[in-house]
């Protein structure tokens, strides 16, 4: 078994028009990086399937699905681009690329829990952890890892999953879907005050929200997940781990505004990866997230991929 790699080119249709950072270039450059460094032939690709609404209903009020996937097919079928929310807009791609996204993180869960790969690696957009149960926010349409996390619990049986959210920006829709379900434990850091301009207090016992403020590096980041995660994802055993995997809070990013380097997203991974291993037989699902600076986004990406297959 190997790590298994779930994009779609559907993704790439998705496109907010010129100078919006979440572009399809991102999953070109990963792409690239990923052949230039000899660990695209190491992954197992796998087919993306649309998700079913039915799907999205596990973590989206169905009214909200129902009403934006009209929504998105009229804009097929007129060919017209519009916004949604100040930073959100939707185009003729968007259906089907924010279908496929949540349909590949469903997939990917399948995947892990079947035991066919060791772990997986979506590489999609739109991504997902802003998205609220019924609204579309920061740049997001449904929240990937939401959904695929209660896929786990409620379609194939799980009892406890874990979320790991390292994107610079704090998963406020994660949190939104999630608090207050004692089935799921949610970890996250995130720089504050920062959009979207909440977290620094959790909003149940569930969330782990750890505020850091801006221009921390890499030790202080060590110190948090060492601090504040560690023991919690011990006491909680969870049957799977999920990571919400921004890249965003990397040094170079101009979105940014903290410290991060590739060798601190491969030691993150690899304390994940360590407790998979102990508590839930390697389950380990990672949903691509923020990360705008093209180059510092694909080198961080292919050693968090890196990290997952040589585990």
């Amino acid at each position: 078994m190997t790590t298994g790699y779930f994009s779609h080119p559907d993704c790439l249709f998705h496109d907010m028009g010129e100078g919006h950072p979440e572009c399809p270039q991102r999953i070109e450059a990963i792409e690239a990086r990923l052949k230039e460094e000899g660990l695209d032939a190491r992954l197992d690709h796998r087919d993306v399937p649309m998700a079913d609404n039915s799907d999205l209903a596990l973590a989206h009020e169905m009214n909200y699905v129902l009403t934006l996937d009209d929504f998105l097919q009229q804009l097929e079928a007129t060919g017209d681009t519009r916004a949604l929310d100040p930073d959100t807009w939707a185009c003729p791609g968007t259906r089907s690329a924010a279908w496929r996204a949540a349909g590949a993180a469903i997939a990917a869960t399948d995947a892990v829990i079947d035991r066919s790969v060791n772990n997986a690696f979506c590489a999609i957009r739109p991504p997902g952890h802003h998205a609220l149960r019924g609204q579309t926010m920061g740049f997001c349409f449904f929240n990937n890892v939401a959904v695929a996390a209660r896929h786990a619990l409620d379609v194939r049986g799980l009892q406890r999953v874990a979320i790991v959210d390292f994107d610079l920006h704090h998963g406020n829709g994660t949190e939104d879907i999630l608090a207050g379900d004692d089935r799921v434990l949610m970890l996250g850091f995130f720089m504050h005050p920062a959009y979207p301009y909440c977290g620094a207090e959790s909003r149940a016992g569930n969330m782990v929200n750890v505020p850091v403020p801006s221009r921390s590096n890499g030790s202080t980041i060590r110190d948090v997940v060492e601090s504040y995660w560690l023991y919690r994802i011990e006491d909680f055993k969870p049957d799977m781990i999920f990571i919400s995997a921004g890249f965003d809070a990397h040094r170079e990013d101009e979105m940014g505004g903290l410290g991060l380097v590739e060798a601190d997203y491969a030691w993150i991974t690899q304390k994940i990866l360590d407790l998979a291993q102990r508590y839930c037989q390697g389950r380990v699902v990672s949903c691509l997230e923020g990360g705008y600076n093209l180059d510092s986004l694909a080198r961080s990406a292919a050693t968090h991929v890196r990290t997952l297959l040589e585990y």
